[in-house]
């Protein structure tokens, strides 16, 4: 799978650029929300480093701070004490325009619920972000990028004719067509059915290897985490367990474990190879 996807474009001046061997550089994060006299520490001295081109999960229960790490690591919200380089570009103290620009540019999202806007045909949805960027030649680049998630087939398709699993891939390639840094995905199977999810984590897997893209899941599933490189946890605002997948999954090649009981009870049929 590869798509000629490609687009390039110098740094604004309020950004400020350090040379990083990472592509992601947290250090010392903390997040504190005060909620009347009582403050919450959802993220509480968090440091990471994520190289270009890997491949990372990052895991935790409902309280554990994911979701805040989530919104730092996309540039929706800021640290309330600490550093994040993003790229090269230090954006913890950027303000809302350059947020945006910096989101635009060098972070591609995906989302559970997708995005879409409902009437919107999938090609002019991948535009969206090179008309933000004002990029030239958007049609092109926006259906060789629905051409990288199989779906030049749909390019003039709304949502509503689109089935959830094609609905997302419309999602993943306007994440992809800018070219960012990273691809930020939050819960992207949680809404499929199981066979479309297993298409979904191998468009990623194949976007990761072919491609070189950094792609960061955020996820509460354990399986779903196996089929990346590294597995990070938090628990309370802290980082309790970083470690590399021995053995990554390959999508459809493995049962989850609650199938594998079910087809020893005989519910369920073993798929065939």
């Amino acid at each position: 799978m590869r798509t000629s996807v490609s687009v390039t474009g110098g740094q604004t001046a309020a950004e400020k650029s350090v040379t990083s061997d990472f592509v992601i550089d947290v250090k010392n994060m903390t997040k504190v929300y005060t909620m009347g006299d009582i403050e919450v520490r959802a993220l509480d001295g968090v440091s990471l480093q994520i190289h270009p081109g890997e491949f990372v999960a990052i895991m935790g229960p409902s309280g554990s701070g994911k979701s805040t790490m989530m919104n730092m690591l996309g540039a929706l919200d800021q640290p309330t004490d600490g550093q994040y380089l993003l790229d090269g570009t230090d954006v913890s103290s950027l303000r809302d325009q350059e947020l945006a620009e910096i989101r635009n540019r060098k972070i591609g999202f995906v989302f559970q619920n997708f995005n879409l806007l409902p009437r919107t045909s999938a090609v002019r949805q991948v535009e969206l972000p090179l008309i933000y960027a004002g990029v030239p030649g958007r049609r092109e680049r926006a259906v060789a990028a629905l051409e990288s998630v199989g779906l030049v087939d749909r390019v003039n398709h709304t949502p509503s004719e689109l089935s959830g699993g094609q609905q997302q891939r419309v999602a993943i390639a306007r994440s992809l067509v800018n070219r960012p840094a990273i691809i930020l995905a939050d819960e992207p199977t949680g809404n499929l059915d199981s066979k479309s999810g297993t298409d979904v984590l191998r468009i990623f897997q194949e976007l990761n290897e072919s491609q070189g893209i950094t792609i960061i899941f955020v996820t509460h599933d354990p399986f779903i985490a196996q089929h990346t490189r590294r597995i990070i946890v938090l628990r309370d605002g802290v980082i309790t367990s970083d470690s590399k997948v021995k053995t990554p999954f390959r999508a459809g090649q493995q049962e989850r474990p609650s199938d594998q009981l079910l087809i020893e009870l005989g519910v369920l049929e073993r798929k065939s190879k």
